[in-house]
């Protein structure tokens, strides 16, 4: 089973100069609970179910594959608004590693998160200048959760 490791951060506005061509994303989450989560997604043309289970640190398990269109359309259709999002994914690259830039629309328009993919939960991350701060702990900004199409407040420093 396929193990994810990511981190997760608020980025600025000022990283748009770097997003060329992205990709729309509806995301739909068919279940979610404190074990797992299961959503639908459409990427252009692509319909991809995914699992997750819980986090650990910063691993998940995680399971995805493609499905016929018709039948992505149908389980997209089926989901209510308040358990969807929509945004455009952008490909950055920063000191050599890739960063996925999410740009979010909707009752979340203004809202950026940029997300990396590591090979270990230890690896070094170079931070780019248009990151802001991180959040892969904080539940809010879990796509799940932003589904619900309420905009996270950051606590006060």
């Amino acid at each position: 089973m396929a193990v994810e490791i990511e981190r997760k951060f608020i980025a600025s506005p000022a990283v748009l100069t770097h997003c060329r061509s992205g990709t729309p994303l509806i995301q739909g989450y068919l279940y979610t609970d404190t074990a797992n989560t299961i959503r639908i997604r459409q990427a252009g043309q692509l319909m991809l179910v995914t699992w997750k289970s819980p986090r650990r640190g910063t691993s998940r398990e995680e399971v995805e594959f493609a499905i016929p269109r018709a039948d992505g359309v149908a389980l997209l259709a089926g989901v209510p608004a308040n358990r969807r999002l929509e945004k455009t994914r952008f490909r950055v690259v920063h000191a050599g590693a890739v960063w996925d830039v999410d740009v979010f629309g909707g009752a979340l328009a203004g809202l950026i998160l940029a997300e990396i993919e590591l090979e270990r939960e230890d690896q070094p991350v170079i931070l780019p200048p248009w990151v802001e701060c991180e959040v892969t702990d904080d539940a809010r900004y879990r796509n799940s959760r932003l589904a619900g199409g309420s905009m996270p407040q950051l606590a006060a420093a």
